[in-house]
Protein backbone atom coordinates (compact mmCIF):
# COMPACT_ATOMS: atom_id res chain seq x y z
CA UNK A 1 0.00 0.00 0.00
CA UNK A 2 1.20 3.52 -0.74
CA UNK A 3 2.48 5.33 2.38
CA UNK A 4 0.31 8.39 1.68
CA UNK A 5 -2.81 6.16 1.54
CA UNK A 6 -1.89 4.61 4.89
CA UNK A 7 -1.59 8.05 6.48
CA UNK A 8 -4.90 9.06 4.86
CA UNK A 9 -6.62 5.94 6.32
CA UNK A 10 -5.18 6.63 9.78
CA UNK A 11 -6.35 10.25 9.59
CA UNK A 12 -9.87 9.24 8.56
CA UNK A 13 -10.02 6.67 11.36
CA UNK A 14 -8.93 9.29 13.89
CA UNK A 15 -11.51 11.76 12.60
CA UNK A 16 -14.19 9.07 12.84
CA UNK A 17 -13.27 8.30 16.44
CA UNK A 18 -13.41 12.00 17.35
CA UNK A 19 -16.82 12.27 15.65
CA UNK A 20 -18.08 9.24 17.62
CA UNK A 21 -16.85 10.88 20.81
CA UNK A 22 -18.83 14.02 20.00
CA UNK A 23 -21.96 11.98 19.20
CA UNK A 24 -21.64 10.16 22.53
CA UNK A 25 -21.15 13.42 24.45
CA UNK A 26 -24.17 15.00 22.74
CA UNK A 27 -26.43 12.02 23.51
CA UNK A 28 -25.35 11.98 27.16
CA UNK A 29 -25.56 15.75 27.69
CA UNK A 30 -29.29 15.89 28.53
CA UNK A 31 -29.39 13.01 31.03
CA UNK A 32 -29.49 13.87 34.72
CA UNK A 33 -26.78 12.12 36.71
CA UNK A 34 -26.49 10.96 40.29
CA UNK A 35 -23.47 12.06 42.32
CA UNK A 36 -21.89 8.59 42.35
CA UNK A 37 -22.51 8.15 38.62
CA UNK A 38 -21.09 11.63 37.90
CA UNK A 39 -17.92 10.83 39.89
CA UNK A 40 -17.50 7.52 38.03
CA UNK A 41 -17.96 9.20 34.63
CA UNK A 42 -15.51 11.94 35.63
CA UNK A 43 -12.84 9.37 36.59
CA UNK A 44 -13.45 7.46 33.36
CA UNK A 45 -13.22 10.71 31.38
CA UNK A 46 -9.90 11.62 32.99
CA UNK A 47 -8.53 8.14 32.28
CA UNK A 48 -9.72 8.33 28.68
CA UNK A 49 -8.18 11.78 28.15
CA UNK A 50 -4.84 10.63 29.58
CA UNK A 51 -4.89 7.54 27.35
CA UNK A 52 -5.74 9.57 24.25
CA UNK A 53 -3.04 12.12 25.06
CA UNK A 54 -0.46 9.36 25.48
CA UNK A 55 -1.58 7.67 22.24
CA UNK A 56 -1.35 10.96 20.30
CA UNK A 57 2.03 11.74 21.83
CA UNK A 58 3.40 8.31 20.85
CA UNK A 59 1.86 8.63 17.37
CA UNK A 60 3.49 12.05 16.91
CA UNK A 61 6.87 10.76 18.04
CA UNK A 62 6.52 7.74 15.75
CA UNK A 63 5.61 9.86 12.72
CA UNK A 64 8.46 12.30 13.42
CA UNK A 65 10.94 9.44 13.75
CA UNK A 66 9.71 7.65 10.61
CA UNK A 67 9.78 10.81 8.48
CA UNK A 68 13.08 12.24 9.75
CA UNK A 69 15.09 8.99 9.96
CA UNK A 70 16.06 9.09 6.26
CA UNK A 71 16.92 12.81 6.58
CA UNK A 72 17.74 14.01 3.05
CA UNK A 73 19.86 17.03 3.97
CA UNK A 74 23.60 16.39 4.39
CA UNK A 75 25.53 17.95 7.30
CA UNK A 76 26.03 21.61 6.45
CA UNK A 77 29.06 22.33 8.66
CA UNK A 78 31.11 19.23 7.95
CA UNK A 79 33.09 18.09 4.92
CA UNK A 80 31.09 15.81 2.63
CA UNK A 81 32.53 12.68 1.07
CA UNK A 82 32.28 13.84 -2.56
CA UNK A 83 34.73 13.18 -5.39
CA UNK A 84 33.48 16.24 -7.29
CA UNK A 85 32.84 19.70 -5.80
CA UNK A 86 30.89 22.42 -7.59
CA UNK A 87 30.68 25.94 -6.18
CA UNK A 88 27.55 27.79 -7.31
CA UNK A 89 26.79 31.48 -6.84
CA UNK A 90 23.42 32.91 -7.85
CA UNK A 91 23.40 36.46 -9.22
CA UNK A 92 20.56 38.44 -10.69
CA UNK A 93 20.08 36.84 -13.34
CA UNK A 94 22.74 34.23 -13.87
CA UNK A 95 24.42 31.26 -12.23
CA UNK A 96 28.18 31.26 -11.67
CA UNK A 97 29.08 27.54 -11.68
CA UNK A 98 32.70 26.50 -11.01
CA UNK A 99 32.49 23.22 -12.92
CA UNK A 100 29.98 22.22 -15.61
CA UNK A 101 31.37 18.83 -16.67
CA UNK A 102 30.66 16.00 -14.22
CA UNK A 103 30.78 12.19 -14.17
CA UNK A 104 28.00 9.67 -13.66
CA UNK A 105 28.15 7.54 -10.51
CA UNK A 106 30.44 9.83 -8.52
CA UNK A 107 29.01 11.94 -5.68
CA UNK A 108 28.91 15.67 -6.33
CA UNK A 109 28.91 18.27 -3.56
CA UNK A 110 27.15 21.46 -4.65
CA UNK A 111 27.98 24.47 -2.46
CA UNK A 112 25.22 26.96 -3.23
CA UNK A 113 25.06 30.63 -2.23
CA UNK A 114 23.89 33.96 -3.65
CA UNK A 115 25.48 37.36 -4.04
CA UNK A 116 22.37 39.54 -4.00
CA UNK A 117 18.90 38.10 -3.31
CA UNK A 118 17.44 34.66 -2.60
CA UNK A 119 17.33 32.25 -5.52
CA UNK A 120 15.91 28.75 -5.82
CA UNK A 121 18.65 26.46 -7.15
CA UNK A 122 17.20 23.44 -8.98
CA UNK A 123 18.80 20.84 -11.22
CA UNK A 124 16.53 19.35 -13.90
CA UNK A 125 17.25 15.97 -15.51
CA UNK A 126 17.25 15.62 -19.30
CA UNK A 127 13.63 14.41 -19.10
CA UNK A 128 12.57 17.65 -17.33
CA UNK A 129 12.07 16.42 -13.76
CA UNK A 130 13.75 18.07 -10.77
CA UNK A 131 16.47 15.82 -9.36
CA UNK A 132 17.59 18.05 -6.48
CA UNK A 133 17.13 21.60 -5.24
CA UNK A 134 17.96 24.03 -2.44
CA UNK A 135 17.89 27.73 -1.61
CA UNK A 136 20.69 30.06 -2.67
CA UNK A 137 20.87 32.77 0.01
CA UNK A 138 23.24 35.69 0.47
CA UNK A 139 25.69 35.15 3.32
CA UNK A 140 24.96 31.43 3.69
CA UNK A 141 26.14 28.35 1.82
CA UNK A 142 23.79 25.38 1.44
CA UNK A 143 25.31 22.02 0.53
CA UNK A 144 23.69 19.34 -1.59
CA UNK A 145 25.19 15.88 -2.07
CA UNK A 146 23.92 14.26 -5.27
CA UNK A 147 25.06 11.38 -7.45
CA UNK A 148 24.00 11.53 -11.11
CA UNK A 149 22.94 8.12 -12.42
CA UNK A 150 22.21 9.03 -16.06
CA UNK A 151 24.51 10.84 -18.50
CA UNK A 152 23.12 13.83 -20.35
CA UNK A 153 22.59 17.57 -20.24
CA UNK A 154 21.08 18.79 -16.97
CA UNK A 155 19.63 22.27 -16.61
CA UNK A 156 20.04 24.53 -13.61
CA UNK A 157 17.13 26.91 -13.17
CA UNK A 158 15.98 29.40 -10.54
CA UNK A 159 12.82 28.39 -8.66
CA UNK A 160 12.28 31.65 -6.80
CA UNK A 161 11.24 34.86 -8.52
CA UNK A 162 14.29 37.11 -8.27
CA UNK A 163 13.50 39.99 -10.62
CA UNK A 164 12.51 40.85 -14.18
CA UNK A 165 14.98 38.50 -15.94
CA UNK A 166 14.22 35.55 -13.65
CA UNK A 167 13.04 33.30 -16.50
CA UNK A 168 16.42 33.55 -18.25
CA UNK A 169 18.37 32.44 -15.18
CA UNK A 170 19.48 29.06 -16.51
CA UNK A 171 22.70 27.20 -17.21
CA UNK A 172 23.63 23.62 -18.05
CA UNK A 173 25.71 20.78 -16.66
CA UNK A 174 27.15 18.06 -18.87
CA UNK A 175 27.17 14.70 -17.11
CA UNK A 176 29.30 12.10 -18.90
CA UNK A 177 29.43 8.34 -18.49
CA UNK A 178 32.29 7.00 -16.34
CA UNK A 179 34.54 6.08 -19.30
CA UNK A 180 33.92 9.30 -21.27
CA UNK A 181 36.06 12.40 -20.94
CA UNK A 182 34.22 15.18 -19.13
Amino acid sequence: MIFQNVIWAITLTGMGLVALGFVYAITQAGRPAEAAEAARVNRRSITLRRGLFLALLLLGIGIAWASLRPFPIPPQHAPLQATQVVDVIGHQWTWDVSQTHLKVGEPVEFRVTASDVNHGFAIYAPDGRIVTQTQAMPGFTNKILYTFDTPGTYRIMCLEYCGVAHTGMTTELEVAAAGDKP
